[in-house]
């Protein structure tokens, strides 16, 4: 079976009335089941690339190519794309429309002409998931933040969908709503769903992502590990990020001789501090 997923060549797209390309000349591969970080300074072109991948912006030239195929830009075409590739938008006022939340996790197969039995089945099945049960009666517009987020995503995933990107999905949320919402982020990943997620958190990228995807001025800078790319730090400097913070203090430990070369780089900081309790159980 072939892993590549989704793929773009050549891709270019520039707003009405603006000069400079929000894409120039994008060629990228990503393969199934993949955790992708889309990094990149504000204005390099994240956002305006997930747009041409659902088929919510037409680039103005190249192409894109989904499960092998070209985008079919026909209504029958776009409904089957966003069947299997969904968004969930930074700001999810920008995605909730209805009534309640069952209503608004009904829309999307509904409009695929499913009948209801299989709707009422599937939304049931995803807001268990989710933990949003509790929410299936209430006004959308009386959730808070974190809750909205959730029911964004839920909006995605009774799709069943193949890839799901995720613009900034923790931006504006307090640490608790955070946290739900990258463990549901996980979950999905671990189901074997192609998640792509934009995000300017280097230390959450290196400890989530399987790959970077390094954007600047709409230009592709990198595509590789979060050790490679993570590596380049004139690349890094191009795109406004800082290396990851467990990167920097292992190295820090290392030029001072309290962490040995041979011990392989931590993802996260307990991975650090699991690492030093060993070297200090055993000094």
């Amino acid at each position: 079976m072939n892993d590549l997923l989704l793929k773009t060549e050549n891709l270019c797209y520039t707003y009405e009335g603006n000069t400079s390309p929000a894409l120039d000349h994008l060629d990228l591969s990503i393969r199934r089941g993949k955790r992708v970080a889309c990094m990149g300074a504000n204005g390099s072109g994240k956002s305006t690339f997930f747009l041409c991948c659902n088929g919510i912006l037409r680039p103005d030239s190249g192409r894109i190519l989904f499960a092998g195929q070209p985008l079919d830009y026909s209504r029958k075409g776009i409904l089957s794309l966003r069947s299997q590739v969904g968004i969930v938008f930074q700001d999810p006022d920008n995605q909730l429309f209805c009534a309640s939340v069952f209503q608004e996790i009904s829309f999307g197969p509904l409009n695929l002409g499913l009948d209801e039995a299989t709707v009422r089945k599937r939304v049931s099945a995803v807001m268990d998931r989710l933990g949003i049960t509790p929410y299936a009666d209430r006004p959308v517009h009386a959730l808070s933040g974190g809750q909205k987020k959730l029911v964004a995503i839920a909006d995605i995933l009774v799709m069943e969908p193949s890839l799901i990107l995720l613009d900034e999905p923790v931006a504006s949320l307090d640490p608790l709503h955070t946290r739900m919402v990258r463990e549901v982020i996980d979950k999905i990943a671990g189901e074997g769903i192609t998640v792509v997620t934009a995000t300017h958190d280097a230390d959450y990228a290196w400890s989530w992502a399987d790959e970077i995807l390094l954007l600047g001025e709409g230009r592709l800078l990198a595509f590789g590990s979060p050790a490679e790319v993570f590596s380049r730090k004139d690349l890094l400097c191009k795109a406004n990020l800082q290396p990851p913070t467990v990167l920097q203090l292992s190295a820090a430990l290392r030029r001072g001789g309290l962490l040995p070369a041979s011990l392989p780089t931590p993802r996260t900081l307990k991975e650090l501090e699991l690492h030093i309790d060993q070297i200090s159980s055993n000094g």
